[in-house]
């Protein structure tokens, strides 16, 4: 089972939830995967310490031309959505930043004029923290596409494990990348205006992706009811909630996690992963009928 931790907006306590619903969930005595997928700014190994045993560098293809056989007949930049080719005055100027590797460039090139190469966009680094498992990607500085380390850092995991992915925060592409074929998604928000506004546009995302989510409220009691109110006139299941707790605040600033500084949120933990467990099985009751 796959659980994706994704959250509308950034600072809601996502990765504070994900890495340590991951080491509950270990503590069952199953197998589990912490996933990092939040590419661009990863900072599960804060708190959960690991051991890296494997770094791997990880590279997308980007064309690169032969000026000797283009013949400047512009169709690589006509096929390229994203403008990572373009023809001025007849010769292609390529933007490998911008690629996005589908090789639509050198398939229409008539002259052969364009191939691939490997560049080089970051790092997916695996090991272990404890009895968990632990994959984390790092987007190299300077690099706009992080959906093809994604998809690197999810190949990483092991298949016959549970996996906790830390989605990056958001709503856009590297998102949906992260989310897109999870087995669940659980919503991390806060009881603010903008944590509402945000869970919102989050909720919008995965009804379209046709996911099984539900939502965790952070800091409660801190802000108001309306994240309340929005779950009941959606019926959207709000699975736990975690208190505006300062003693949680104190044990963050200093990279502890919850469950080892604060041993009574073990169990709220383990309880979310039975209630994850809940939702999930009718999809696998419903998949064997």
């Amino acid at each position: 089972m796959r659980v994706a931790i994704a959250s509308g907006k950034g600072g809601t306590g996502k990765t504070t939830v994900s890495a340590n619903l991951a080491v509950a969930w270990s503590r069952l005595e199953e197998k589990v995967t912490y996933a990092d997928c939040d590419v661009e700014e990863p900072n599960g190994h804060l708190f959960l310490k690991p051991s890296i045993e494997k770094t791997e560098q990880i590279g997308a293809l980007v064309p690169e031309v032969n000026f000797d056989l283009c013949d400047g007949c512009g169709k690589c930049g006509e096929i390229c959505n994203f403008s990572a080719i373009v023809v001025l005055a007849g010769k292609p100027l390529t933007f490998p930043e911008l690629c996005h590797s589908c090789g639509g460039c050198s398939l229409v090139c008539e002259p052969k004029a364009i191939k691939e190469i490997p560049r080089n966009i970051g790092i997916v680094e695996t090991g272990s923290a404890g009895d968990l498992n632990f994959v984390s990607g790092k987007l190299r500085i300077g690099e706009a596409m992080s959906p093809p380390l994604i998809r690197e850092v999810k190949r990483a995991i092991p298949a016959n494990e549970h996996a906790v992915i830390d989605a990056p925060p958001g709503t856009s592409c590297p998102v949906v990348e992260v989310v897109k074929d999870s087995d669940y998604v659980l919503l991390v928000t806060e009881p603010t205006p903008f944590g509402l506004n945000d869970l919102k546009l989050a909720v919008e995302m995965v009804r379209k992706l046709n996911l099984r989510y539900s939502v965790l409220l952070n800091r409660a009691g801190s802000g108001d009811d309306r994240v309340h109110d929005y779950c009941r006139k959606e019926d959207i299941d709000l699975i736990a909630e975690i208190p505006d707790d300062r003693k949680i605040a104190e044990s963050y600033s200093r990279g502890e996690l919850l469950v080892d500084a604060l041993p009574q949120y073990e169990l709220l933990f383990k309880r979310l992963v039975d209630s994850i467990k809940m939702r999930f099985k009718p999809i696998q009751e419903e998949t064997i009928r």
